[in-house]
Order: C-alpha cells, then sequence, then structure tokens
C-alpha cells in the first residue's frame, strides 16, 4: 500500500522542471482525503494486520477489504453487488492509485471504467475493480460473527486509543437498540417480539394485543457503549455486541465494560451513563469498587431508594434549587441579514406563535428544580452508597413531576449531574441517524455473519469520520448526517492530482492550466512527451476487455 504526502511545493517544482509521474481529476475529493489520511495515519494498515481472517492464503491484500468496505459504508451501500458502482464513483481508487488502477475508456462502449492490475494471475477478463464484488462477501460471510465483534472491541478501539482520540474525562454512554428486520424466521439468531407503536417490547402475556396499538416485529438488539465528550462534539463507538432481541441488554453491557478495562486498562472509561434498562446494584458496584467507573443512572418509581427521596422531598427536608437548561453553544449569524429574510423570519415566528396558541391546553412547563441527598444506602443490592439528584418538573396547574437519577460519584452541584445525564438522550439522535441515512439496520441478507459485518463496519466508519473531522478542524460537521457531511466536505469544483515521487499537490483546473502555460519550453517538451506517453498506454489498457 503505498501512500502519498500532500506536498504543494515540492510536486510544483518538479512540474516547473517538466517532472511528474501521473496526473488526473477527482470529483469525490472529500472520500480521497478521508482516504489518504486514515493511510498516513497508518490505521488502515493496522486495521488489515488485526483483522480475524478466515482465510490461509492471502491472495488479495486485507487492507483492500478492509477500504472497500469502508468505501461503500461511505456511501451508504449495504448490498455488494454495488461495490463496482461505489469503486468508479467514489474517492478511494484516487487515494491508491499507483495500487488499485486508472480510469480509462472501455473501447466497446465508449464509457468511464476502470483498469486494475489485481493481485493473481486468474482473470479471463481484464480487472475492471480492484477485487472482486463476491470476494468480499465471502469475505464477510465467512468471518465468525463473535471474532469480528471481538476485532471491533479490542483492535479498532485499541487504534483509537493508541492515537489519543479519547477525551481524558472519560465520558462513555451505555445503550440499547433494536435492529428490525423483515418478519422472516430465516433471519439467523432474531427474535420475534411484540412492541407498542413507540417501538417500545411489551410482554405478550401481560397485555391482551390489539389491532393497531401493538405489532409482532422481528429484531436483533445492538448494545453499545459509545464515548464523547461534555459538549458532545463526537461520539466514538467504543464497544459493540449484536444478541438476539429477546436478550437481556444488562448482563451484556457490564460484561462488555469489564472487556474494555481488560483490553484498554483501568483509566480511560471513568465515568458510566446509563438508562434505567442496566439498574443491577451489584454490578454497578463492582464499576465503582473494581474498576473505578462512576456510574449515573436512573432509579425506577417502584425501587426503595425512590421512595424514601420522594417521602423526604414532599416532607420539605430536601432543598430544591432552580434548574435552567444550559445555553446552546452559539452559532455562526451572518452580520447582514436582508430585509425580505428578517419580514419572512417574523412572518414564521407570527405562525408558530398562533399554532402555540390552538393547540390542546396542556400543562406547561413553569420551572425545573433540582435537589441532592448525600450517601443513600437504600439501593440494599448495590455494595456502595449513592448520591441522589432529585428533579421536580413544575407545571402551570400546580401539578409535579418527580425523577431521579443515582450517581455512584459524590456530587457537590446537581445541575451539573442533570446536565451530564442529557448526554444520554443525544444517543437516540445518533442512532436515527446511522438507521436512516447509513444503512445500519437495512440488511440485504439473512446471515448473522454478515449482519453482523454490516454493522460494525457502519460504526468504524462513522467513528472514524467522527475522529477525522476533529482532527482537521470540522468538529461541527459530526452533529450532520453521513450524506450532509460528505456534502459540506466537497469542493464546488474538480480538482486536478498531480503525482511525483510519493507526494500529490491538488490544484484547480484553472491554476493547472496557468502553470502549464507559463513552463520554459525544455519543460513544456518533458510534458509533452510524459503526457503522450501516458495516453498511449492508457488507451492499450484494456486489451481483453469484458463485454458490455
Amino acid at each position: 500500500m503505498e501512500i502519498f504526502e500532500q506536498n504543494k511545493t515540492k510536486v510544483l517544482q518538479a512540474l516547473g522542471r517538466g517532472e511528474f509521474d501521473y496526473i488526473e481529476t477527482a470529483s469525490e475529493y472529500a472520500e480521497t482525503e478521508f482516504f489518504r489520511f486514515i493511510s498516513a495515519e497508518s490505521i488502515l494498515r493496522e486495521l488489515a494486520q488485526t483483522y480475524p481472517t478466515p482465510r490461509w492464503k492471502e491472495e488479495v491484500p486485507l487492507w483492500i477489504y478492509v477500504a472497500s468496505n469502508i468505501s461503500m459504508r461511505l456511501h451508504g451501500v449495504d448490498s455488494f453487488h454495488a461495490f463496482p458502482m461505489v469503486v468508479r464513483a467514489g474517492g478511494m481508487i484516487n487515494a491508491f492509485v499507483e495500487k488499485l488502477g486508472e480510469k480509462t475508456t472501455h473501447p466497446d462502449t465508449g464509457e468511464v471504467t476502470l483498469i486494475c492490475e489485481g493481485f493473481n494471475d486468474k482473470n479471463d477478463y481484464d480487472r475492471q475493480t480492484p477485487c472482486d464484488q463476491d470476494y468480499l462477501r465471502k469475505m464477510a460471510k465467512r468471518t465468525e460473527a463473535e471474532l469480528l465483534m471481538k476485532w471491533f472491541n479490542r483492535d479498532v478501539v485499541g487504534i483509537f486509543k493508541q492515537r489519543h482520540a479519547f477525551d481524558p474525562e472519560g465520558i462513555f454512554i451505555g445503550d440499547a437498540s433494536y435492529l428490525f428486520v423483515p418478519d422472516n424466521d430465516k433471519y439467523e439468531g432474531s427474535s420475534r417480539m411484540l412492541f407498542d407503536e413507540h417501538n417500545h417490547p411489551v410482554n405478550s402475556k401481560k397485555v391482551s394485543p390489539q389491532r393497531g396499538q401493538y405489532t409482532w416485529r422481528r429484531c436483533y438488539k445492538m448494545i453499545s457503549l459509545i464515548h464523547t465528550n461534555r459538549r458532545a462534539e463526537f461520539f466514538l463507538y467504543a464497544g459493540i455486541v449484536v444478541k438476539a432481541g429477546k436478550d437481556h441488554e444488562g448482563p451484556i453491557l457490564y460484561d462488555m465494560v469489564e472487556q474494555f478495562v481488560g483490553f484498554h486498562g483501568k483509566g480511560t472509561l471513568k465515568k458510566l451513563i446509563l438508562d434505567r434498562g442496566f439498574l443491577d446494584g451489584p454490578h454497578i458496584g463492582r464499576c465503582k469498587q473494581q474498576w473505578g467507573i462512576d456510574v449515573l443512572i436512573p432509579a425506577r418509581r417502584d425501587m426503595d431508594i425512590y421512595q424514601d427521596v420522594m417521602g423526604l422531598a414532599r416532607k420539605g427536608q430536601v432543598a430544591f434549587a432552580p434548574w435552567t437548561p444550559p445555553a446552546e453553544y452559539p452559532q455562526p449569524v451572518p452580520l447582514h441579514r436582508p430585509e425580505r429574510i428578517k419580514k419572512r423570519e417574523e412572518a414564521r415566528q407570527r405562525t408558530l406563535d398562533g399554532k402555540a396558541h390552538t393547540k390542546a391546553s396542556y400543562p406547561a412547563l413553569l420551572r425545573s428544580e433540582v435537589a441532592l441527598v448525600k450517601a443513600v444506602e437504600t439501593f440494599t443490592s448495590c455494595p456502595v452508597p449513592l448520591d441522589v439528584i432529585v428533579n421536580r418538573e413544575v407545571c402551570d396547574d400546580g401539578s409535579e413531576d418527580y425523577w431521579v437519577l443515582l450517581s455512584t460519584a459524590s456530587i457537590s452541584d446537581p445541575a451539573l449531574g442533570r446536565e451530564e445525564y442529557a448526554l444520554r438522550t443525544a444517543i437516540e439522535e445518533r442512532h436515527r441517524q446511522l438507521k436512516c441515512f447509513s444503512d445500519l439496520e437495512s440488511f440485504t441478507s439473512r446471515s448473522f455473519s454478515l449482519i453482523v459485518n454490516q454493522v460494525v463496519f457502519v460504526l468504524i466508519t462513522y467513528s472514524l469520520l467522527q475522529w477525522y473531522l476533529l482532527r482537521i478542524g470540522r468538529r461541527e460537521l459530526n452533529t450532520k448526517t453521513r450524506t450532509r457531511t460528505l456534502d459540506l466536505l466537497r469542493p464546488a469544483i474538480t480538482m486536478v492530482l498531480i503525482y511525483y515521487k510519493g507526494y500529490v499537490a491538488y490544484v484547480s483546473p484553472l491554476e493547472h492550466q496557468e502553470l502549464v502555460l507559463t513552463l520554459n519550453e525544455q519543460a513544456r517538451k518533458k510534458i509533452l512527451a510524459k503526457t503522450r506517453k501516458l495516453r498511449r498506454s492508457l488507451a492499450n489498457q484494456l486489451a481483453n476487455p469484458r463485454a458490455p
């Protein structure tokens, strides 16, 4: 695998002498730069070196397989049959042009295609993709699902840790999400469960399913460990397990936490934010006592600890203080706003105000308050005392609603604890983006190994893209969908890429034209001779093309 370093000065100096190796245009600039970045950081090489390959003979380099899988996920493609389209339209080929191939014209159809050298002599026709789509599919299917998840949890996450991608504060979020598939029992390891209209599972023995109220759906469950910082500027997946939908997520997540500590040591995961589905006293205590991990989790209303602090709150024995949500980080606003835009926005606000007044009268929230109760020990199955944050919502009709957060950390300011818990709800939007815009659950195969392959590589691609945006100073794009992010990263014009001895320069077409027209006569003659040689080479590349 050859990596090209950006060095515009060096390449243009060589061009001034009439020297260059190759030249091409690239419209998929964002994807090309992304692959160059993960190659320069040696991430692609390390991913390939640690991949749990099922093959004893390696004819196609593993980095080709990993890069091809990532390229498909960048394009939101789940079917391997679409790989030829992706590799022709995408930017991966531009990042590794010396190894993967070049663009040329099919002699029969006149269509632009690729000519690839390939990695063996078993082809009856000229290669038009770096590897065959069937190779990718078979490789993914034969990789054991358990080994693939272990590879992600140990080796992929380890690559991030080695590059200091984890925030020093060590905030992680545990979550479980259902992945729905068609109601076909051929989906290996799936479960058929009853869900309400909000896609929450219900016990079919405790409810009488009514038409339109509950629905039987087939699903898997994805349990994940996600890393972020206090400002939610990024989300990196740090652990993943895919199981049958009926499996309880609690024990699986705590096993994942233990595995994370075993793989990556203590001190990286410092704070774990969970929802009430993971309430488990012994495991919460174990996180605190054995691994130094503080857990923040809401209590259920039927728990003794909830009833105890509610008794204190209703008797006025806890001191509530007002809580206001933190202001969102300011977005840049144009200094000049045309008058017509101001009027349009004012009209929109009047419309929204009118709609708010015509809605059915529901109690409006007047204020939110928080209080703190220290060192409570009535969660008897938990071996450590808990600080309790009591949250009270007061409405304009006089009604009050309470909810409670439990923390193994010593809390000094309950408002900060409530703000930390708000990070967990942001996960729902991330999962929605992955399902709607990255085909996280658009499974085209019923094989469990292929389903896990799709989930794992979607999350690898998502995490790599999040970290890449941080590194290039575009962290504001981390909240966008995959398609919107790539749209914003692409340049408005096609770029010309000039290669010379391991270096590459990006110039606009007009800049390239100016460079060529201002060269001295000797340099122009050398470039003309090299250009003619390359054209003759490309014209005869497809000596034995595949029939159209």
